[in-house]
């Protein structure tokens, strides 16, 4: 039963972030894109904390594989975020 709560909750939390994504301008794709993967940064901690409760070696290996996601989620989003901050300068330097 937990199992169906769990994709109940997935289910809706998909539809709700394809109507918010599609009702979005696209001029504001990619700050909206680069704080979402900022906020991913929560599931980085959620991941270490199940790899630190796994048992057995399925559970070490997802767990891994988890943390290696988020944490590349992370620095995407960082790398964006610093992308559209250098798009929205005035001082017209770039980065070299």
């Amino acid at each position: 039963m937990e199992g169906w709560v769990a994709l109940y909750i997935f289910m809706l939390a998909a539809f709700t972030g394809v109507e918010v994504i599609s009702r979005v301008p696209s001029i504001l794709h990619t700050p909206l894109m680069s704080g979402s993967n900022f906020i991913h940064g929560i599931v980085l901690v959620g991941a270490m904390v199940i790899l630190g409760m796994a048992d057995t070696s399925a559970e070490i290996i997802v767990g891994f594989i988890a943390v290696v996601l988020a944490a590349g989620n992370v620095v995407g989003g960082y790398v964006v975020t610093e992308r559209m901050l250098e798009m929205f300068s005035s001082t017209g330097r770039k980065k070299e």
